[in-house]
């Protein structure tokens, strides 16, 4: 009998792979129509293709709420046969199930369309330098967000249902404690900083040819593991890394030929990112098993191998002659040290993307307070530039000259992104954890990123973080990892050490 009722589970097991492998089979359909859209598509194909991606959304949607797969999830949530790796799976799909179930098939049509429509608009208005431009789109983006956390529920700021999408688990109330926390220090460290000279950075913004950085951002990531064979990079608008299976990744960058730090921490930004993606098991592909397991331990991953590894002395002693190789007489007579510090500096600028790794979290803080208010009725789309700008003020000191240099520089609310950008201090501080950790751990670490040997990192990050998916929530895996929860201290530390020495108080 046991016999029978173990194949009889097997059965329903393969239906539920089977089933949720032809979801992500149309799910990442349509993400290669939306990275196409990001790189290569003509202008005049966007009313098509929000169309295209609308459909194939939708179906994805309807497959994967119907009746009958749900009583698939019930089934097998009643089985007692399910190994510990199947029953995750199955516990998983459950939750995903309950929160799209909230969501009408006719609700997803209509965020996907608007999306594409957005992201268009958006890109006008970047063109025209013209917030107006792209303000409708986002007013219509907006309150569809508020109609999708009300269908999703939440507890106490309508934010929360929002930010769970993408950090299952987390809060305003976790965000703002973790914000709190961090600014103080971060304003003394800033403050230490400040009174020192400032360092020279001109050696980064001279011409640098847009072919050769090119091909010097395609060889730090060979270097850093990303398997062309898996994977290409082009270029965008905005930076993005995006998958089709964990053996097909992209990652797209941009060129500023007269500054070379926009391509080269793009490259390893993005890059970080398509480790991970190719690091997750092929063999469950479509599953939850096979999925990342949070938007911050996705950044995690980028701002570890982007500052930890990209940005530190130990990186830059392997990598800075080849960078002298590839621009010679930019670079070939600037000492190692003056590089160093020049691509270290910290001051208060106006792009997020290009920020140093401290002032970086006044970006995030600005938009996370921003999104909050829009959603709570504080603040109207209309009054995102006037805030914006005062904002920056108040944080940065810094007053963004128009439109394409403040509130238009991200992509993310084009794509209904709202909930997003928290992930990406948090993932600084994982980065930090897991780095402290991973020196602990991995014997000679420092020495082997010295020669150029990022093999073992990658190898640790592997076991330790890749191969697990969506086993563990963020904290849950951090606390595996390193031992304990998130804790800020250990990139308030780093950051510490590491700038002192830089900036020399």
């Amino acid at each position: 009998m046991n016999v029978i009722y173990s194949m009889e589970t097997t059965k329903l097991y393969e239906e539920y792979q089977s089933h949720l492998q032809q979801v992500a089979d149309i799910k990442y359909a349509t993400a290669v129509l939306q990275w196409d859209q990001e790189t290569y598509m003509p202008p005049k194909g966007a009313n098509f293709r929000a169309r295209q991606t609308a459909t194939l959304s939708e179906w994805a949607h309807h497959l994967f709420t119907r009746e009958s797969f749900k009583n698939l999830l019930l089934e097998l949530n009643s089985r007692g046969d399910l190994d510990a790796g199947q029953k995750k799976n199955v516990e998983l799909s459950w939750y995903d199930y309950s929160q799209q179930e909230r969501l009408s098939a006719s609700f997803v049509r209509a965020m996907s369309e608007l999306v594409s429509k957005s992201y268009q608009s958006w890109l006008a208005a970047r063109k025209q330098n013209s917030f107006a431009v792209f303000a409708p789109d986002l007013s219509k983006l907006l309150e569809l967000k508020k109609q999708e956390a009300d269908m999703l529920g939440y507890e106490g700021h309508p934010y929360n249902a929002l930010l769970n999408q993408y950090e299952r688990g987390a809060t305003t109330g976790l965000l703002d404690r973790v914000f709190a926390r961090l600014q103080a220090p971060l304003k003394e460290l800033l403050g230490n900083i400040a009174a020192q000279p400032q360092v020279a950075d001109d050696c980064l913004r001279q011409p640098f040819a847009k072919d050769q950085q090119w091909k010097f951002g395609m060889e730090v990531l060979r270097q850093m593991g990303f398997d062309f064979e898996a994977g290409r990079q082009d270029m965008s608008e905005h930076p993005f890394t995006t998958n089709f299976s964990s053996r097909d990744v992209r990652v797209t960058t941009r060129i500023h030929e007269n500054d070379f730090t926009s391509m080269t921490w793009s490259c390893i930004h993005e890059g970080g990112h398509a480790l991970y993606e190719q690091g997750l098991p092929e063999a469950a592909y479509g599953l939850p098993l096979g999925e990342f397991t949070s938007l911050s331990i996705h950044e995690s991953q980028s701002r570890l191998w982007e500052n930890n590894v990209g940005r530190s002395a130990d990186g830059w002693r392997h990598f800075y002659p080849l960078a002298q190789q590839y621009f010679p007489a930019q670079l070939g007579p600037v000492a190692p040290d003056d590089f160093y510090r020049a691509i270290n500096k910290v001051r208060p600028s106006l792009i997020r993307t290009e920020a140093d790794e401290l002032t970086y979290h006044f970006h995030v803080l600005t938009r996370y307070e921003l999104e909050k208010q829009l959603l709570e009725g504080g603040l109207t789309v209309a009054d995102i530039p006037g805030w914006w700008n005062e904002k920056y003020k108040a944080l940065l000191n810094v007053e963004p000259p128009d439109d394409l240099h403040g509130c238009l520089q991200d992509v993310h609310w084009s794509h209904g992104s709202l909930g997003y950008f928290p992930t990406y201090s948090l993932g600084s501080f994982y980065a930090a954890q897991f780095f402290d950790a991973a020196g602990k751990q991995v014997p000679g670490l420092a020495a082997g990123i010295r020669k150029g040997n990022f093999q073992p990192l990658l190898d640790w990050l592997r076991i330790n973080i890749h191969c697990h998916g969506r086993r563990w929530t963020s904290e849950e895996l951090c606390e595996r990892v390193t031992g304990e929860p998130l804790d800020i201290r250990f990139f308030m530390q780093y950051a510490h050490d590491k700038y002192k020495a830089i900036y020399r108080f």
